[in-house]
């Protein structure tokens, strides 16, 4: 098994495998590779031809073989791409397991001509890869995408600045890495906020705070989403991430009072007739996150975030006790909102 770092020197020296495997929970960066490897493979004139998608929650033998084994047309490969493969996980259904046990064979056998690509995503950043695909290191090239730090982060980040000829300092450069949430979809998207916002002028200090959701505001709303949406479960999941990233629980909980009195005062000046632009300056917010949070609040009724923001405060009394633990406190918090 080798990192995405090492993957991409090899591609660089046009060192392609017959088959990968790639895992980790930043989808976005096992995109931008499988996007490098079939540029590299395929003649762009045939890559409608020679190009071939597959839902890795409905593939099955016979398609992924019928797939693998059409010759690739008037070219030298052709690119065949797993998405999603849940059967590369520890625990799937019976209909999965059978799936991986086919490919498990048929990779053995795989066609020269075609290059097979599988990647599945991690749950959280704390999932390990699976025992499966560390069987299979013996047949095909696996890669782990972790998740960069330091220098290489930034670099990373630059090449995103500089593909859309965006002009950053360092300073800046650093700013921007330690406000946004370690992920290239959402990397991406505040790069291109950036974009819109300084169009065609160097980026300053004050544009990134302007404009960019810091990443633990990004992680609150969508633990509130959750709650609108009566998935506890996932708006524990979000929880458990931000305590494990080492955030203390009553920042955690001073956040999510924050988000429901937003929303709040947005739900009021909504039904005033208000509009985004009078809204976000009134609440001092950025009018796309303001557009974003006016969505979020037609997911709640006011008793529902008056009862919210109630269950806040008797959280924040019951943090106040030595006799207490955090954490408890703040699942049942989310358990009983969502309940609300």
């Amino acid at each position: 098994m080798i990192d995405s770092l090492s993957l991409e020197n090899k591609l660089k020296k046009n060192e392609i495998a017959n088959c990968y495997i790639f895992c980790g929970s930043d989808e976005q960066s096992i995109k931008n590779v499988i996007d490098i490897i079939i540029k590299k493979s395929i003649k762009n004139d045939f890559m409608d031809l020679n190009y071939t998608q597959l839902d890795g929650l409905t593939v099955n033998s016979d398609n992924l073989t019928n797939a693998c084994e059409t010759l690739p047309f008037m070219d030298e490969k052709k690119v065949v791409v797993v998405y999603r493969a849940s059967f590369l996980r520890d625990k799937c259904d019976r209909e999965k397991e059978k799936v991986y046990k086919y490919m498990e064979m048929y990779i053995k056998k795989l066609p020269k001509e075609c290059i097979l690509i599988m990647y599945y995503i991690f749950e959280n950043d704390r999932e390990k890869e699976s025992n499966k695909i560390k069987k299979l290191d013996k047949y095909c090239q696996v890669v782990k995408f972790s998740k960069l730090k330091g220098a290489a982060f930034q670099k990373k980040v630059k090449e995103i600045f500089d593909k859309k000829n965006l002009k950053i300092g360092k300073v800046e450069l650093t700013l921007f890495c330690n406000c946004v949430e370690n992920n290239m979809d959402i990397i991406q998207n505040e790069v291109e906020k950036l974009y819109w916002y300084t169009y065609g002028r160097e980026i300053t200090s004050k544009d990134i705070y302007d404009v960019i959701t810091v990443k633990n505001d990004n992680d609150i709303f969508n633990l509130v989403d959750y709650l609108s949406q009566r998935k506890p479960e996932k708006a524990l999941d979000i929880l458990n991430e931000l305590i494990f990233k080492g955030e203390n629980v009553n920042t955690i909980l001073r956040m999510i009072e924050r988000q429901f009195n937003l929303l709040f005062n947005i739900k009021v000046g909504l039904e005033k007739g208000n509009t985004k632009e009078e809204l976000a300056r009134e609440l001092r917010l950025h009018p796309f996150i303001c557009e974003n949070m006016m969505k979020q609040s037609r997911k709640f009724q006011f008793n529902q975030i008056e009862k919210s923001m109630e269950l806040c405060l008797e959280t924040e009394k019951n943090l106040k006790s030595t006799s207490v633990d955090g954490k408890t406190e703040m699942e049942l918090l989310i358990i009983n909102t969502a309940r609300s």
